[in-house]
């Protein structure tokens, strides 16, 4: 099973937003992933670290099992189905989480304490502070 890192953040919320992700095959990284999503919230930014997670993932990984660690509360609750999802940009994105997830076997989502994220993490603010040291 691929175990997978997810974290989104927001300097401010909104604010400037970025994702991470981080792959991982029997302990050993085998992709990083990062990008700058413009103005964006925090939940925002989890989600779409996982949609862009599943995408490379899709290419390079389908039909495998899938084990999603994201620092979120939320967003494990709501992938879960334990929490509904009630902003509009959230569903789009839960939408395009589950058309993604049909090209596994399956997808688990964990909620994770932030100090278990750090490769993520570091992602994100990596990439942030490229953004606001640029501007």
């Amino acid at each position: 099973m691929l175990e997978v890192y997810c974290d989104g953040g927001a300097r401010g919320n909104p604010g400037p937003a970025a994702y991470g992700f981080v792959v991982k095959d029997k302990g050993q990284i085998i992709k990083e992933g990062a990008g700058f999503m413009g103005i964006a919230t925090n939940n925002i930014a989890e989600y779409t670290a996982i949609v862009e997670a599943l995408k490379w993932l899709a290419t390079n990984f389908n039909n495998q099992n899938l084990m999603f660690f994201v620092d979120s509360q939320l967003a494990a609750s709501q992938l879960n189905g334990i929490f509904k999802v009630k902003n509009a940009k959230i569903r789009e994105l839960l939408f395009k989480i589950r058309e993604l997830e049909n090209q596994f076997r399956q997808v688990f989502y964990k909620h994770i304490p932030r100090e278990q994220n750090k490769e993520a993490d570091r992602l994100v603010n990596e990439v942030l502070d490229k953004q606001v040291s640029a501007l």
